[in-house]
């Protein structure tokens, strides 16, 4: 973990992730006088929405520290009623294409973001699983595939097809 004018480089097992925090007029640093290491958040003469960014800081230093110890794992299942939908990984698991969504001849294609990989999974039929270090680009990546699939001049209510978030974890379980 190192820190350098509102930048946080955070390093582990499974990789390395750096963030940058010069948007928020904030001070990052490490708490002196005590054994462990404690990084302080702190935001001079803030009140009301502004003190929010605080957290917000912080959460995005824990997801990173969780996602270069633990890694982050989001499954994604099919939902067909009539046309089975058809999904095909390649490039090297950082793409995904996407055939037969309503009986549509159009491929649509998505490409994961940054260190995000894609691979079917081997237990369940209509999934796919999702794996990362950084929960921005994996999150982002779930969000281009379920929007592509979006059912357009339809009653949103019958016509259910699509690819959905199933489960949200981490790669290293407990």
């Amino acid at each position: 973990f190192q820190i350098k004018s509102r930048e946080v480089t955070v390093s582990g097992p499974r990789g390395k992730l750096a963030l940058s925090f010069k948007h928020i007029p904030i001070d990052i640093y490490f708490e002196e006088g005590t054994d462990e290491r404690t990084v302080v958040v702190e935001r001079w003469f803030t009140g009301g929405k502004a003190s929010a960014s605080l957290r917000t800081a912080v959460s995005h230093m824990q997801n990173a520290m969780t996602g270069v110890t633990k890694g982050f794992q989001y499954k994604m299942r099919f939902v067909y009623s009539h046309f089975p939908i058809n999904v095909s990984i390649t490039n090297g698991a950082k793409r995904v294409e996407i055939r037969n969504f309503l009986g549509e001849k159009v491929i649509r294609v998505v490409d994961a973001l940054k260190d995000t990989t894609v691979k079917r999974s081997e237990d369940v039929k209509d999934e796919i699983v999702l794996s990362g270090n950084d929960i921005d680009a994996v999150s982002r990546t779930c969000a281009l595939i379920q929007n592509v699939c979006h059912v357009k001049n339809k009653d949103i209510r019958k016509f259910l097809d699509g690819i959905y978030v199933s489960h949200k974890g981490t790669v290293i379980t407990d």
